[in-house]
């Protein structure tokens, strides 16, 4: 299991292909994404069953590929 930002446009939910292992690092991704972008008008967090395949890096606000 898995976590995942997604993020609101024009009325629909939508992700990316970032998944990440806490809950705490899908939000603070979504909202870092939220601040560069204004396309979204809200972002989330939900359960997703793919691989983590990111970290977010809560000191430098990025997120970080996990190399495999």
């Amino acid at each position: 299991m898995s976590w995942k930002a997604e993020m609101k446009c024009s009325g629909e939910w939508s992700s990316n292909v970032l998944r990440f292992a806490t809950q705490a690092e899908a939000e603070a991704s979504g909202k870092e994404l939220m601040s560069r972008w204004f396309v979204p008008i809200g972002s989330r967090a939900t359960e997703s069953t793919d691989s983590v395949n990111y970290t977010f890096d809560f000191a430098n606000n990025k997120n970080v590929r996990i190399e495999q």
